[in-house]
């Protein structure tokens, strides 16, 4: 592959797969009625929420120095996601994915968990207050409920955009 057709997919890629998710995702939204009204729609749109807060997590992960400590990055990954589970109750499960990549980068150590452990405890602790006083309902009493999957459509569709456009930008890297 000739070196200006490298550059220029190093920078067409990443764009495409960005807009094939975002229109895909809105697309979604405006063909199928069950999301037009009512609490599917809802859930939907706030699952742009809740993948503005993954990918702020992604961020936040990515930026982790070699032979450093990641003892912050992970509590402020648990504060986040804990946050973030309040819109869609299952995105908790991406924090498995995120020690994985930790493990994986030779980054996560006992401490992580424990910071992570605490940052779930205190989004807890703060949700039963708020539920308690009455200021937001309890949306983890249906955790696995099929209304709380839609949100994972943009929220999915955002993600493998962007380990697309990382797979993209890492192989197409001008060396």
């Amino acid at each position: 592959m000739k070196r200006h057709t490298q550059v220029i997919l190093y920078h067409l890629l990443p764009a495409l797969f960005w807009a094939l998710a975002i229109g895909g995702s809105l697309t979604t939204y405006f063909i199928l009625p069950s999301l037009q009204g009512g609490d599917g729609g809802r859930l939907f749109l706030f699952g742009y929420l809740v993948t503005a807060l993954v990918l702020f997590v992604i961020l936040i992960i990515g930026r982790i120095k070699r032979h450093s400590s990641s003892i912050e990055q992970c509590f402020q990954m648990a504060i986040l996601l804990g946050v973030a589970s309040y819109w869609l109750p299952t995105v908790l499960f991406l924090t498995v994915a995120f020690w994985a990549y930790l493990i994986y980068k030779n980054l996560f150590s006992f401490r992580s968990l424990v910071a992570t452990l605490i940052g779930f405890v205190l989004v807890a602790i703060w949700a039963a207050i708020f539920v308690y006083v009455g200021w937001i309902a309890n949306p983890w009493a249906d955790f696995f409920a099929i209304e709380n999957a839609w949100g994972w459509i943009p929220t999915g569709a955002i993600l493998l955009a962007w380990l697309a456009s990382t797979i993209a930008r890492q192989n197409l890297r001008v060396r």
